[in-house]
């Protein structure tokens, strides 16, 4: 039978947990209202991340619902801010100030309006191209060096068709199942830009079509 002393000498010899390095965020708004509008792909995804990958993302901290995550041997810290999209940026950088993290190992999820649904695009930094939540994002960290994930929502039937209103419907039902078959896709491709593979998954998943 094990003595006390055994037993503390295995505590002592317990590797340390593997510390967060990135952080991955979901953009959208709080609110079951906006739950499947266009603007909420980024908590869409992060929701199908958590079915998938089998965490939870449900403790309020750093203004946002949040969870941890190990994928492929890197672990994550999940963020859904509840800041509403505009001012996403706050809740990002409270949360890499704490873990101090650098943008280049912060993952932004987001919707993009200006391709149809059922693509995305991976890109390794860059401007907001008038999205309100990586504008807030850019301005709270001071860089644009973050790598994102843009999900395709589907462009506006006309130029003069409110862009706010666009984003703020939802998708119609004939176009869900396109959109599900594309956050399929964001565990495979978390898995290669989390150990330094952004442009394979450039590579392997910008254009696709689903």
């Amino acid at each position: 039978m094990s003595s006390i002393f055994d037993l503390f000498k295995k505590i002592e010899r317990k590797e340390p947990s593997v510390p967060i390095t990135h952080i991955i965020v979901g953009l959208g708004n709080p609110g079951e209202k906006y739950t499947f509008t266009r603007h909420n792909a980024g908590f869409l995804a992060v929701d199908y991340l958590c079915q998938k990958i089998g965490f939870k993302c449900d403790r309020v901290r750093f203004k946002s619902l949040c969870g941890e995550a190990t994928i492929n041997g890197v672990r994550a810290l999940v963020l859904k801010p509840q800041t509403f999209m505009n001012a996403s940026g706050e809740a990002i950088k409270e949360a890499s100030d704490f873990y101090k993290i650098s943008p280049e190992n912060i993952i932004v999820i987001s919707d993009d309006a200006s391709f149809n649904v059922g693509k995305l695009r991976i890109r390794k930094n860059g401007s907001a191209g008038g999205h309100n939540g990586l504008k807030s994002v850019i301005e709270c960290l001071n860089s644009d060096k973050f790598p994102r994930i843009k999900l395709g929502v589907g462009q506006k039937p006309h130029p003069e068709y409110d862009i706010a209103d666009w984003v703020l419907a939802r998708l119609p039902k004939e176009e869900e199942p396109h959109f599900f078959s594309v956050l399929e896709c964001v565990p495979d491709i978390l898995n290669l830009m989390l150990t330094g593979e952004t442009e394979k998954a450039m590579c392997d998943f910008n254009g696709i079509s689903k």
